[in-house]
């Protein structure tokens, strides 16, 4: 099978030095990665400058993204041509698009301009005290990706932080019918440590516990190659 796997997390900019970014490390989709690869499958990845990667294989392919824009445009034709997303990453639900000097702010009435600015100079002064960062939603890529591709595998992620796990079950499930995925790999922040990692495979019946990166792998391998 033609696996497409997404790592690591964006990066949004605010200037030439400044940007907003996802603490993802990428050692689960690495994890993920080097079990198909093993298995044999055409693995493509879809990560970040700096998240950790497999070591290179002939039947891996590495593509690297910087933020939503630039996954955006790579994902598509991906999406199209392969049998399985698992789609890890973590993605910036908001980018920068204007900061300024909160003076700025006290001495306008309509606060609705600074939608409609940006930034021109490459790195913004520091001279001031307190700044104002306005952000604008990002496009939910999981959300195109049966659009693009219906006969896909998607397999999505939902990271939530100390909540009830009737809650994050909820969550998944909502995410898994809004997008028609057919697993939401559901954790929470606060159960995630360098030695363990629990998680739930949660699809329209049930919830697969799981406590480790690499038992994640292996619990979404035994689902993908069993169906």
């Amino acid at each position: 099978m033609k696996i497409l796997i997404t790592s690591g997390g964006t990066t949004e900019k605010i200037d030439a030095v400044r940007g907003i970014t996802n603490h993802s490390t990428g050692y689960l989709g690495k994890e993920i990665a080097e079990l198909f690869l093993a298995k044999g499958h055409q693995v493509t990845l879809v990560t970040t400058k700096t998240a950790v990667k497999p070591e290179p294989k002939e039947n891996l392919k590495i593509t690297e993204i910087t933020n939503v824009e630039s996954l955006l445009r790579k994902m598509e034709p991906l999406v199209k041509e392969h049998d399985v997303l698992i789609h890890s990453m973590a993605v910036s639900d908001y980018t920068p698009i204007y900061m300024t000097d909160f003076a700025e702010l006290e001495d306008t009435e309509d606060l609705a301009q600074f939608l409609h600015k940006s930034n021109t100079e490459s790195k913004i002064s520091s001279a001031s005290d307190y700044q104002v960062l306005f952000l604008k939603k990002t496009p939910k890529i999981i959300s195109l990706v049966k659009q693009w591709n219906p006969d896909i595998q998607l397999i999505g992620f939902k990271l939530l932080v100390n909540v009830r796990k009737e809650e994050l079950f909820e969550v998944a499930r909502a995410s898994l019918k809004r997008n028609k995925a057919d697993i939401i790999v559901a954790n929470d922040l606060s159960d995630i440590t360098p030695d363990q990692h629990i998680a739930y495979l949660v699809d329209e019946k049930n919830e697969e516990k799981v406590t480790t990166k690499s038992a994640i792998a292996q619990a979404l391998f035994e689902r993908i190659c069993h169906d």
